[in-house]
C-alpha cells in the first residue's frame, strides 16, 4: 500500500476551529463598536441616509478582494497559514487605531480596512478547509462546526462588547478587539503545515477552468437569493419596527430570532451528513419562501421573529451547502479565485437586498409580499438547474 503523503496524516479540525472563533469573536465586537456611531443613536430618517452609506462602504472592500487577494492566495500555496495570520495582526492594527480617532466618518477608512482583512481571512479559511478534513467528515459538517463555533463565540463576543461599550465607549470594546484578534494571530500561527499546499499536490491541468460552472453556477443564484433577502430582511424590519413605536425590546426579539435559526441551521447542517448540498440549499429556499409568505399575510412581531428565525436557519444551511459544493467541484490551484468571486457576488447581493429594504415603502406585508415573490422565482430556478438528470 503507498503510504499517504505528509498532508493528508490525521488531519484535525481543531486548530481551524479555534482559528475561526476568533475570527467570528473580533468581528463582532468591530460591529458592536461601529453600531452606536452608523446607525442607533440617530432619528430614522437620518439613519437612512448613513446605513445607505454603510452599505457602500461594504461593497468597496471586493473592488480589492475579486482582482487581488483571491488571485494572490492562489500563488501562496506555502504561505496560506501566514495569510491567516497577517489578515489578523492587520485587523489589530486597524482597530487600535480606530479606538483612538472620533466617532463618526473618522471611522469609515478603518472600517474599510477591516473588511477587506476580514474578507480575506474568510477565503484563504475556506480554501484550507478542505486540506484539514478529518477522515469520515464530510464537508458540509466541518463547515458546520467552524459555523457553529463562530456563531456561539460571536455572540458572546458580541454581548460582551455591547456590555462594554454601553458601560464606557466604543473605544473600550475596539481595544478588547485588538487583543481577540492578537489571540487569532497566535492561533493561525500554531495551525499544522496541512493547512499549506505544497505545488505538488495542485490541480495543474484546468487551471483556467472550473470558475461559475457546473453545479457552482445555479447554487450561487440560490445562495445569493438567500443572501439579498438576510440583506433586506436586516434593513427593512430594523426601520419598519423603529417607524411602528415597537421599540428596543421588538429588535432584540427578532435579532435573537436570527441568531437562533443559524444555530439551528448550523446543527443540523453537522447532522445531515447524508443530505446532497443541492438538497439542502433547495430545501432552505422552499422553506424561507413560505415563511415569508406567512408573515406578509399576517405583520406583527411575531411572525417577523418568525421570518427572521425562518431567514437565519435557511441561509446558514444554504451557506454550509455552496460552500461544501465549491470546496467539492472547484480545483484547488483556483479555489481563492473563486471563493474572493463568490464571495463579492454574495456581498453584492447582500447590499442589493439591503439597498431594497430600505427604499421600499414601510409596510410589512407590501414588502415581505415581494419579497416572497422574489424568493419563490429563485427557488424555481435554483431547484430545476441543480436538480439531477437521468440519461436515458
Amino acid at each position: 500500500m503507498t503510504p499517504l503523503p505528509p498532508w493528508r496524516r490525521r488531519p484535525s479540525l481543531v486548530p481551524l476551529v479555534r482559528v475561526h472563533a476568533a475570527n467570528a469573536a473580533g468581528d463582532a465586537l468591530i460591529a458592536v463598536s461601529l453600531a452606536d456611531t452608523f446607525f442607533f443613536d440617530v432619528p430614522v430618517g437620518e439613519a437612512r441616509g448613513r446605513v445607505a452609506l454603510y452599505l457602500l462602504v461594504t461593497m468597496a472592500p471586493f473592488a480589492v478582494v475579486a482582482p487581488v487577494i483571491g488571485p494572490l492566495l492562489d500563488r501562496l500555496h506555502s504561505g496560506r497559514r501566514l495569510a491567516l495570520t497577517a489578515s489578523f495582526a492587520g485587523r489589530a492594527i486597524l482597530a487600535w487605531i480606530m479606538a483612538g480617532r472620533a466617532g463618526g466618518l473618522a471611522l469609515y477608512p478603518g472600517a474599510f480596512g477591516v473588511l477587506v482583512l476580514s474578507k480575506g481571512y474568510g477565503i484563504a479559511r475556506a480554501a484550507a478547509v478542505p486540506r484539514l478534513l478529518p477522515e469520515g467528515m464530510t464537508l458540509v459538517g466541518a463547515n458546520a462546526r467552524l459555523s457553529g463555533a463562530a456563531l456561539a463565540v460571536g455572540a458572546a463576543a458580541g454581548g460582551l462588547g455591547a456590555g462594554v461599550s454601553s458601560l464606557t465607549s466604543y473605544r473600550w470594546s475596539l481595544r478588547l478587539a485588538v487583543l481577540v484578534f492578537l489571540a487569532g494571530a497566535v492561533f493561525a500561527l500554531m495551525l499544522p503545515a496541512t493547512v499549506n499546499s505544497g505545488h505538488e499536490h495542485v490541480r495543474t491541468t484546468d487551471k483556467a477552468a472550473v470558475r461559475f460552472s457546473g453545479r457552482v453556477r445555479p447554487a450561487l443564484v440560490g445562495a445569493a437569493s438567500l443572501r439579498a433577502f438576510a440583506g433586506f430582511l436586516t434593513m427593512f424590519l430594523a426601520f419598519l419596527l423603529r417607524r411602528e413605536g415597537e421599540g428596543n425590546v421588538a429588535l432584540v426579539v427578532v435579532v435573537s430570532a436570527a441568531l437562533t435559526g443559524g444555530v439551528l441551521g448550523t446543527g443540523l447542517g453537522a447532522g445531515l451528513r447524508k443530505r446532497a448540498p443541492e438538497e439542502l440549499l433547495g430545501g432552505s429556499l422552499a422553506l424561507v419562501t413560505v415563511a415569508c409568505l406567512l408573515a406578509a399575510w399576517s405583520f406583527g412581531v411575531p411572525s417577523a421573529a418568525g421570518v427572521a428565525l425562518a431567514s437565519g436557519l435557511a441561509g446558514s444551511l444554504g451557506k454550509l451547502a455552496y460552500d461544501s459544493l465549491l470546496q467539492t467541484d472547484v480545483a484547488e490551484n483556483v479555489r481563492g479565485q473563486v471563493f474572493a468571486r463568490s464571495e463579492t457576488t454574495l456581498q453584492l447581493a447582500w447590499v442589493a437586498g439591503g439597498a431594497v429594504g430600505i427604499a421600499l415603502p414601510l409596510r410589512g406585508g407590501l414588502g415581505l409580499g415581494l419579497a416572497a415573490a422574489g424568493l419563490a422565482a429563485a427557488a424555481v430556478v435554483t431547484i430545476r438547474a441543480l436538480r439531477p438528470r437521468h440519461v436515458t
